[in-house]
């Protein structure tokens, strides 16, 4: 289960990668559109930049952000504060760490709910972007999946005996 999970959050994350990398292209074809109006501009010349560049890059930071979420969690590498528990017997910490773990899993569960009523909602008032007319509410549905492997990732790891401590 572990390497399978493993692999869906390391897949996962290769998506958010993916996205930003398109991000930082899109972005950089702007910016030289930008930069080449400001040279060709005294000439007439006009160099049109993409256009829907801010509806593209918005719904496509919402998906990589949470893209990386799961495989963090996975790899652990979320902020700890052990500063005080570290002087915590480890059957304390462990115990502390498995609470910590179930709770992180609430939270994912309780975002991937909202994040599920605000698609549900953003579909029936038929949300679209301002320049490219796209739909919003597919765009929620990765970060559903990212909420939902987030906790599932949570909740192995509280219960495969692998604890911190």
């Amino acid at each position: 289960m572990t390497l399978l999970l493993r692999r869906m959050s390391s897949a996962w994350a290769m998506v958010g990668g993916i996205l930003v990398l398109l991000i930082v292209l899109v972005t950089a074809v702007n910016v030289s559109a930008f930069i080449a109006n400001r040279i060709t501009a005294p000439f007439g010349v006009f160099v049109p930049a993409l256009p829907g560049y801010e509806d593209f890059v918005r719904l496509a930071v919402s998906v990589a952000a949470l893209a990386f979420i799961p495989f963090c969690q996975y790899r652990r590498g979320h902020v700890a504060v052990d500063l005080f528990v570290q002087h915590f017997p480890p059957m304390l910490r462990g115990a502390l760490d498995r609470l910590w773990l179930l709770g992180t899993a609430a939270v994912a569960i309780f975002l991937g709910y909202w994040l599920t009523i605000g698609m549900i909602e953003t579909r029936a008032d038929d949300a679209r972007t301002a320049v490219l007319g796209w739909s919003e509410w597919p765009w929620y549905a990765p970060g559903i999946v990212s909420m939902g492997l987030w906790a599932l990732v949570s909740v192995v790891q509280a219960f495969e005996g692998k604890v911190d401590g």
